[in-house]
């Protein structure tokens, strides 16, 4: 991948953070998006920079269709070029159904299934010009088996995974590759809240009896973005330690 250049949406922390970096080590300049952790971008971007890549922090919210256009274009004019989309920027806002509000389930739809529409329909163009690029989508276990209290996040990643489909369907024929992760209980933000008790009682349920890495996420997602992976499309690697095991 050395030379090539990427997007990251929402990596100043956790996964997507794991990923720009390791995107950065095989030799790619990475942008990536971030909402509120400017300090967090920052940081990023001199890790970046570490490895001898540009870097190019964008405080976008995915949200916003005409902001994920301005993202593209700045990342081609900073790298005059663009290879790689990583759709990672997520939200949860979990509780049960019949406490859910419509912000609830808007919010999180919005963010995690209009974000990566809106990232990958502005990105795609400049793939079909060039007749090659590749997509990796984040998606979640939650998506593929569905977990209690997460309608509006589940039904969200499992759209991801059927956008990821269709879409490696579509652009095929054009050099172009689209495919999907789908983590389950990895160390970040979201498990670090929880009591270490409750934190027990999930590592109990993976038949690896520990919580993944934001590393061991990168590692599949650069796998899919890399040569090597040139016959694969359209696929969901789950990286769950076993807990869904199918």
């Amino acid at each position: 991948m050395k030379d090539k250049a990427a997007i990251v949406t929402g990596a100043a922390r956790g996964i997507g953070r794991a990923i720009a970096l390791e995107l950065a080590k095989e030799g790619c300049d990475v942008a990536f998006t971030y909402l509120k952790s400017s300090k967090e971008a920052q940081e990023l971007c001199a890790e970046i920079e570490k490895t001898g890549r540009k870097a190019l922090a964008l405080q976008i919210d995915v949200r916003d269709f005409d902001k994920s256009k301005e993202m593209v274009e700045k990342a081609k004019q900073e790298f005059g070029r663009l290879d790689i989309l990583v759709n990672n920027a997520g939200v949860t806002r979990d509780k049960a159904l019949m406490m859910m509000t419509k912000d609830d389930w808007q919010e999180v739809i919005d963010t995690n299934l209009t974000g990566t529409f809106n990232a990958s329909r502005n990105a795609i163009i400049t793939f079909l010009k060039q007749k090659s690029g590749s997509i990796v989508n984040v998606s979640s276990v939650s998506g593929v088996a569905g977990l209690s209290r997460q309608v509006n996040y589940a039904a969200s990643k499992a759209g991801i995974i059927g956008f990821t489909k269709s879409l490696a369907k579509e652009v095929a024929a054009y050099n172009i590759r689209v495919n999907a992760v789908a983590p389950g209980f990895i160390e970040t933000d979201m498990l670090s809240g929880l009591k270490e008790e409750y934190k027990d009682e999930l590592k109990k349920k993976v038949p690896l009896a520990r919580f993944g890495k934001p590393e061991e996420v990168a590692a599949a997602v650069k796998f899919l973005l890399s040569d090597e992976a040139g016959f694969i499309t359209g696929q969901t690697i789950i990286i769950d330690g076993g807990l869904f095991i199918q």
